[in-house]
C-alpha cells in the first residue's frame, strides 16, 4: 500500500480526540493490570473521530489494534488517516502483536501520542519503528492539558515500570476535630457523594490496603457496591497489615468469597513491593490513624486524598501528591481541582 501524506488537522479537533480516547482508556482503569489503561482515537483525514477503543484487560488487544479492527468491522478503513493514542504504540510481541506494525499496515500515516512509554526496556521503540516506517509521530507537548491527563492514566503504571513498587493511594476522612471516628451509632461522617467516590476508587484500583485493626473494629467488606465492578473481575488482592496474626479465619473466609485474594503483610516497609511483584500497579489504602501515620512517617505513599468535614458538614476534598505533580486521581473530576504541590502535606488536617 502507497504511503499517504500526513494530514494536518487543526488543534482542537486532535484535542477533542485525545479527550476521547482518555475517556474510553478512563472506563477500564483498574483492569489492565499489569498492562496500563490506555486508549486510542482513529480520525479521517479532516479530523472526524471514525472509532474510539481502549485496551480492556491483558490478553486482549490493545487499544490501536481494537481500535483498527472497529475501522474494518465497519467498512471504514479506507478513510483511517490519522491514529491518536494516549501512550506510545509497543513495538514488541507479547500476548498481542506489536501495534506499531498494526498501525504500518493500515492507510495511517498520523499518529499522534500522548506519552511516551515509560518502560525504560521499550522506551522509543514504537515512535521509532513508526518513523522508520513513514509515519509522521508527534509526541505532545508534556505541559497540554491533555498530556497531563495521558500520563494520569498511566502513572501507577510508569512508577511500577520504574521501580516495581505499587502506586499507593490513601484515602482518609476526618472531622473537623481531624478525627476519623464517626460519632456514636454512625459507620461514617461523610456525604453520600463521598462514599460514592470511594467505591468509584475501590473500582480504579487493582487492590486494597487495610489494617488488623480496622478488621478487627469494623470487620469491613471493602468490596465494590454503590458502582457496576469491572465484568468478570480476577480475585483482587487484600493486603492486610498485621503483625500478630491477628485476622479472624472468619473474615478471610468472608473476603474471599466476596472475590478478594487476601495476603497478609507483617513489615509494612515491603508492602509497595509485594504488590508490585504480585502484578498490582495501584492499591488503595483504607485504614485506621495507626497504620496512617506508620504509612506517612516511612514515606510508603503516592498520594492521598483527604475527605476533610467541616462543623457545618460541608465537605473539602485535598489532594496531595508526594513527589512531582502526576497522579491517577486527576482522572476523577471533582478531584482534579483540589491537587496540591508536592510541599501540600500542609494541607492534612491533624490525625
Amino acid at each position: 500500500m502507497p504511503a499517504a501524506l500526513p494530514c494536518p488537522v487543526a488543534w482542537p479537533l486532535i484535542a477533542r480526540a485525545f479527550r476521547a480516547a482518555i475517556d474510553e482508556a478512563a472506563r477500564f482503569v483498574g483492569a489492565t493490570a499489569p498492562n496500563p489503561p490506555v486508549g486510542c482515537a482513529i480520525l479521517d483525514r479532516h479530523g472526524d473521530i471514525l472509532t474510539i477503543a481502549a485496551h480492556h484487560r491483558a490478553g486482549m488487544p490493545h487499544a490501536e489494534a481494537l481500535a483498527l479492527r472497529q475501522c474494518a468491522e465497519q467498512g471504514l478503513m479506507a478513510r483511517a488517516a490519522i491514529a491518536v493514542v494516549t501512550l506510545e504504540p509497543c513495538n514488541h510481541t507479547g500476548r498481542t502483536g506489536p501495534c506499531s506494525e498494526a498501525i504500518l499496515a493500515s492507510p495511517i500515516r498520523t499518529v499522534w501520542v500522548g506519552v511516551a512509554d515509560p518502560n525504560p526496556r521499550v522506551a522509543g521503540g514504537g515512535i521509532d519503528r513508526l518513523r522508520a516506517g513513514g509515519c509522521a509521530v508527534h509526541v505532545l507537548d508534556q505541559g497540554a492539558e491533555p498530556a497531563a491527563a495521558c500520563r494520569a492514566l498511566i502513572a501507577p503504571f510508569a512508577h511500577w515500570s520504574r521501580t516495581g513498587r505499587a502506586w499507593l493511594t490513601v484515602k482518609q476522612a476526618v472531622d473537623a476535630s481531624g478525627s476519623m471516628i464517626p460519632p456514636a451509632g454512625q459507620t461514617t461522617f461523610t456525604s453520600d457523594a463521598a462514599l460514592t467516590l470511594a467505591h468509584r476508587l475501590r473500582r480504579a484500583t487493582d487492590a486494597i490496603v487495610t489494617g488488623s485493626g480496622t478488621v478487627l473494629a469494623d470487620r469491613p467488606g471493602l468490596d465494590v457496591r454503590r458502582v457496576a465492578d469491572h465484568a468478570d473481575r480476577a480475585p483482587r488482592l487484600l493486603a492486610v497489615c498485621d503483625r500478630k496474626g491477628r485476622v479472624p479465619a472468619d473474615w478471610r473466609a468472608s473476603a474471599a468469597a466476596r472475590g478478594f485474594d487476601v495476603w497478609i503483610c507483617d513489615d509494612i516497609t515491603r508492602l509497595p513491593e509485594m504488590l508490585g511483584a504480585a502484578g498490582v500497579l495501584w492499591a488503595l489504602v483504607e485504614a485506621g490513624p495507626g497504620l496512617l501515620a506508620a504509612l506517612r512517617a516511612a514515606g510508603l505513599w503516592d498520594d492521598w486524598l483527604t475527605i476533610g468535614v467541616g462543623p457545618d458538614g460541608t465537605e473539602r476534598l485535598d489532594v496531595a501528591v508526594r513527589m512531582g505533580t502526576d497522579t491517577p486521581l486527576r482522572l476523577f473530576p471533582e478531584l482534579a481541582a483540589s491537587l496540591t504541590a508536592p510541599e501540600g502535606e500542609a494541607c492534612f488536617p491533624a490525625s
